[in-house]
């Protein structure tokens, strides 16, 4: 049997899965790739307790990983975009094939990464950079190859998810969440890219250029993070028949293709709404499959490292074939014909929930619902809560149908200028996801 050599670089929480799921599963592994896979060095720049590399070759400097003739594949598993993006590049240069689990990587320089590879013919797969362990990239790049893709919107960040989970199920503070999952290792002790959705952001762009044909652009993508969200607003979403998820967004519309990245309120009845915790989710519609889910673990030592085996295999079975035969891993556009138009985000056309502070004096609220008819903004759901003891405020609520960015925003600045109304107005997207 045929050897494949592997060289992961970064023994971290995803490396170590990688290396003690080959090692455990090995045989298996090998069997269905119709070819020994082995790692024969590791590149780390401290040893994971987890993994007994000692019959393994192991190297404090990634690029030695790159640099040996030995290696077919080299797995880059270090994270972050610099010192990863010179080890990928060097691993092309010296005709090494690549898997990878960064999603920032691919993301702000994918289209540099595989231009290279291309003319080095290799490949670069990165199954594992969006959603962990649920082989979504497969589905859009293969599953779905014969369906035109309406839109996908995807829970794809699990720190955000667990935070919104557990305030809707507890009425539990932000920032009290935030915290619990810094100690239990959800998020980062510096969590920006997770609740302000960088993160999401990168793996939607990565989504969005298989999905629609399009170049990477993370530039283009609006982004809008969690941090602002209030418990009231979780609360009142529910006694609409609603849950408040962080989504991310990609639809083809008639206009272009919409990158949106934010709080969304999705019906209770939605498939999206009952995913919880730190796991993730993208629904996709298209044409010949209508809806479809998929859902799972988003992140993670083994489900991470199944995807980053996954593509690992798929490599090995065809590696020593002519390039041309490859089953591709470059799903993203290098230079795309006829790339779909990006949709301006004040162009964007959603339901909205708006909340307000409204003095409760007589005809206060129609000076509100006529700003909002005036706007040609029709509304499909009105509530007025009961005014608290002592309060001179009450919350209202507004459900609004479709109607565009721009038309929204002019109707709340009006809104909030109105005399009867104290402070600003919390404005939610709302989706329904369906047909």
């Amino acid at each position: 049997m045929r050897v494949v050599q592997i060289g992961i670089c970064g023994l971290g929480t995803v490396g170590s899965g990688v290396y003690e799921i080959l090692k455990r599963n090995g045989g298996l592994i090998s069997s269905r790739a119709n070819c020994a896979i082995e790692v024969t060095h590791v590149g780390a720049r401290r040893d994971h307790p987890n993994c007994d590399t000692q019959s393994t070759r192991v190297s404090r400097d990634v690029f030695d990983v790159a640099k040996d003739p030995d290696i077919d594949i080299v797995v880059e598993l270090i994270g972050g975009t610099s010192v990863a993006f010179d080890l990928v590049m060097m691993s092309i240069n010296n005709g090494k094939h690549v898997v990878t689990a960064n999603k920032a990587l691919i993301a702000e320089n994918g289209a540099e990464i595989f231009a290279a590879a291309a003319q080095r013919g290799v490949t670069v797969a990165y199954e594992a950079a969006v959603a962990g362990g649920i082989p979504i990239i497969k589905v859009l790049r293969e599953g779905l190859a014969g369906n035109q893709i309406n839109w996908l919107a995807g829970i794809i960040n699990g720190t955000s998810n667990f935070i919104l989970s557990e305030m809707a199920s507890k009425q539990r503070e932000f920032a009290d969440v935030l915290k619990e999952a810094q100690e239990k290792g959800y998020a980062e002790a510096d969590p920006t890219f997770d609740i302000e959705g960088v993160d999401a952001a990168h793996k939607l762009a990565i989504l969005a250029s298989i999905a629609f044909a399009m170049p990477l652009n993370i530039e283009d993508i609006y982004m809008e993070g969690i941090t602002q969200l209030q418990p009231c607003d979780v609360t009142y979403a529910a006694d609409l028949g609603y849950v408040i998820k962080h989504l991310g967004v990609a639809r083809q519309t008639t206009e272009g293709v919409e990158l949106r990245v934010h709080p969304t309120l999705v019906p209770v009845s939605c498939l999206l709404a009952g995913v919880n915790d730190v796991l993730n989710a993208v629904m996709i519609h298209s044409d010949a499959l209508g809806s479809s889910l998929f859902y799972g673990r988003g992140a993670g030592s083994e489900p991470t490292a199944s995807s980053v085996i996954a593509d690992i295999v798929d490599i090995s079975r065809v590696i020593d074939n002519p390039p041309s035969t490859w089953v591709s891993a470059l799903g993203c556009q290098l230079e795309a014909l006829d790339a779909p138009k990006m949709v301006p985000m004040e162009c964007v056309e959603t339901c909205f929930y708006l909340r307000f502070a409204m003095r409760d004096t007589p005809g206060a609220l129609s000076d509100a619902t006529k700003i909002l008819a005036e706007t040609s903004i029709s509304i499909e759901a009105i509530v007025q809560k009961e005014q608290p003891a002592g309060a001179d405020f009450v919350d209202v609520i507004v459900v609004t149908d479709r109607v565009r960015e721009a038309e929204c925003k002019q109707a709340v600045s009006q809104i909030e200028a109105l005399s009867t109304v104290h402070g600003s107005v919390v404005t939610i997207r709302l989706e329904r996801l369906d047909d």
